[in-house]
């Protein structure tokens, strides 16, 4: 079962690929918060690498595993190496310790640019 999320309009829309493949049913809808507008093809998500650090928004989280974007890829966290589930929209730093996820917020990115 394929699995995407849309959001529009301030609303998060979860989709799923049943009865038939290529046709879309909606099986959840709730509010967007901080998640940019967009389709997140969830289901082409590859598995963590459990030797290095993640950084991005939580897209999407189910009862198997949380769904993280990372650049303009996804990545498949097991829910069962978090504590507690994060929050669909927060920014945060994933990294595996004996098998238990460590989340973590990221602190602010710095540059040498000049301001205008």
């Amino acid at each position: 079962m394929k699995t995407r999320v849309l959001v529009m309009n301030g609303q998060r829309i979860v989709q799923t690929d049943r009865p038939k493949p290529g046709e879309w049913e909606t099986a959840k809808i709730d509010k967007a918060g901080p998640l940019r507008p967009g389709i997140y093809n969830v289901y082409n998500a590859l598995p963590a690498d459990k030797a290095k650090a993640t950084e991005g928004p939580v897209i999407h989280a189910d009862k198997d595993a949380v769904y993280q974007q990372v650049g303009k890829a996804f990545v498949k966290h097991d829910r069962a190496a978090f504590e507690r589930p994060p929050e669909i929209g927060a920014t945060l730093s994933v990294s595996y310790a004996q098998n238990k996820a460590v989340v973590a917020t990221p602190g602010p990115k710095l540059s040498r640019g000049v301001a205008r």
